[in-house]
């Protein structure tokens, strides 16, 4: 059982990193798309040329993510905490199974009226799935001691800094406005995220049961 929790564990280094190579290597096959100025979420937008190279490796990274979550839920032992981060994770995870039926329509289309229920979910599973990543940041942060600690608070800190950022630039993409910076403010609060889980999975590594 220890070897396959760990096989579950590197599930979450994966993860994190397919969702790199999918940023950068989907963004290079849209020539106008700016990674600086545009979401993440435009390259799986409807009538985005993208949208198509996004849902495979989407679906794959679904599947590695949720996997890990019953990684840290296997390490917990009686650490509820850790048991409760776990499961959140999974819930984080299991959500990319509604997001392939709720894709954002291209700014154009949103500027032009063109918004459906298909955005409106959009806006709610992501507001979702960053409640579920804070969440689980916090509640891991009481769990595995003292440095863990503060690097879940450092980066549950520059996370708030860029979501601000972030929401602050927002209304520029429905109204198809520039947003010269909302990419760079997106991709910063995903990387920390991505690299925690990265970070969580190599604690939970190198003991049986870090959790007791």
């Amino acid at each position: 059982m220890n070897r396959l929790r760990r096989v579950w564990l590197v599930c979450g280094i994966v993860s994190s990193a397919l969702y790199v190579a999918m940023v950068v290597f989907v963004a290079a096959q849209w020539a106008a798309y700016s990674s600086a100025s545009q979401t993440i979420s435009e390259l799986s937008a409807i009538g985005a040329p993208t949208r198509s190279l996004w849902l495979v490796p989407g679906a794959i990274y679904t599947v590695l993510v949720t996997v890990f979550g019953f990684g840290v839920r296997q390490s917990a032992g009686r650490n509820r905490a850790l048991q409760l981060a776990g499961s959140l994770i999974v819930i984080y995870g299991a959500l990319g199974l509604v997001w392939p039926f709720a894709p954002m329509h291209l700014r154009e289309v949103l500027a032009a009226g063109g918004s459906t229920r298909s955005d409106t979910m959009h806006l709610v599973l992501a507001a979702v799935t960053v409640l579920l990543m804070l969440l689980a940041m916090g509640v891991a942060a009481t769990a595995l001691g003292t440095l863990f600690r503060w690097y879940s608070i450092v980066s549950l800190a520059i996370l708030f800094v860029c979501g601000a950022l972030t929401f602050a630039d927002a209304p520029g993409v429905s109204a198809n406005l520039p947003t010269p910076w909302i990419g760079v403010w997106e991709r910063i609060n995903i990387g920390v995220f991505l690299l925690w889980i990265v970070v969580l999975a190599v604690r939970l590594w190198r003991a049986p049961r870090s959790g007791v």
